[in-house]
C-alpha cells in the first residue's frame, strides 16, 4: 500500500475480478467507482456465505490488503453496506454481518409504529395456516419461478397488546424452504426472518413495497375484529436476498386505529 493513502496496483486475480465487474456494470455507464466494485466483491462473499449472519468480517486493513486497494476505498464500500443494513459496525469490536436475530434489525421490515410516544407492545405472532401448493402465474412471476413450481403459503396474524392488527399472506419458494412446516413455525419464537436465516440459510436483505388503502373484506375483517368495509392499509411486498434474488412475496392488511405505517426517507 502506498504511504500517501493511495492504492497500489491490484494483484492479478483481484484485478481480473474488478475488471469483470467494471465490464458488467459498465454496460450502461462509462465508469464504475472503485469502491462500488469493492462493494460488489463484498456482496459476492456474503452471497457465497463466506461470512455468516452475525459473524465478524475481516478488518478494513485486511480487506484492503486482500483487494490491494486503499483502506479509504474499503471504508466507503463498507459504509454503504452498513447504511443498507447488510453490515453492522460495533464500536470497538469491528464490523459484523447483519442478522435478524439482532434486536436493532429484527423488526426493521415491520414498519408499523404506535401513535404517540413509545415503542408500543411487542408483536405476538399466530400461524393460522401453512400449506405447500403450486405457484400461480402471478406468484411464480414475482418469485422468478415457473407457474406450478412448489411454494409454501403461510397465513399469520400479528397482535399488539392482545389486539389483532396485521394479517399476512406469505409465499416462499418450496425448493429453498424444504422442511418449513406448521410444526416448525408453531414452535418458533424468533422473528420469521430470523427463522428463515438460521434454519434455511436465506437472509432477507431488502424489500420493495406498494401500499394502498382498501376496504376490509369479510375474511380479513373477521380476523381483525372489524366491520366489513372498514378502511385498512394493504401492503404488497417482494423481499430479496443477496444478488437481488426474490425469495418472498407478502400481502399484509394493517388495522391502523392505534398504529401508523412509518418510513424514514434518507
Amino acid at each position: 500500500m502506498c504511504q500517501n493513502g493511495g492504492m497500489s496496483e491490484p494483484r492479478p486475480e483481484t484485478h481480473s475480478r474488478i475488471g469483470a465487474l467494471s465490464r458488467q456494470e459498465g454496460a450502461g455507464a462509462a465508469f464504475s467507482p472503485l469502491y462500488r466494485q469493492i462493494k460488489a466483491l463484498l456482496l459476492q462473499s456474503l452471497e457465497r456465505g463466506e461470512w455468516k449472519p452475525g459473524e465478524l468480517i475481516p478488518s478494513e486493513f485486511d480487506l484492503a490488503a486482500r483487494f490491494q486497494v486503499s483502506q479509504g476505498t474499503v471504508r466507503k464500500a463498507v459504509d454503504e453496506l452498513a447504511a443498507e443494513h447488510m453490515l453492522q459496525r460495533r464500536q470497538g469490536k469491528g464490523t459484523f454481518v447483519s442478522t435478524h436475530h439482532e434486536a436493532r434489525t429484527r423488526y426493521r421490515f415491520l414498519r408499523l409504529a404506535p401513535d404517540g410516544e413509545g415503542e408500543g407492545e411487542r408483536a405476538e405472532s399466530r400461524i393460522v395456516d401453512v400449506r405447500r401448493t403450486r405457484a400461480s402465474t402471478e406468484i411464480a412471476k414475482g418469485l422468478d419461478l415457473r407457474p406450478g413450481d412448489s411454494v409454501v403459503a403461510i397465513r399469520r396474524l400479528l397482535s399488539f397488546g392482545g389486539a389483532p392488527t396485521v394479517v399476512d399472506d406469505i409465499w416462499v419458494p418450496g425448493g429453498l424452504f424444504k422442511g418449513l412446516t406448521a410444526e416448525v413455525l408453531g414452535s418458533n419464537r424468533a422473528p420469521l426472518y430470523a427463522l428463515f436465516e438460521s434454519e434455511f440459510g436465506v437472509s432477507m436483505v431488502r424489500a420493495d413495497e406498494k401500499i394502498r388503502a382498501v376496504a376490509a373484506d369479510a375474511e380479513v375483517a373477521e380476523m381483525l375484529g372489524l366491520t366489513v368495509g372498514t378502511p385498512i392499509l394493504q401492503a404488497d411486498r417482494v423481499s430479496y436476498t443477496y444478488g437481488d434474488k426474490p425469495v418472498e412475496i407478502r400481502r399484509g392488511w394493517y388495522h391502523t386505529e392505534r398504529y401508523h405505517y412509518r418510513n424514514r426517507l434518507n
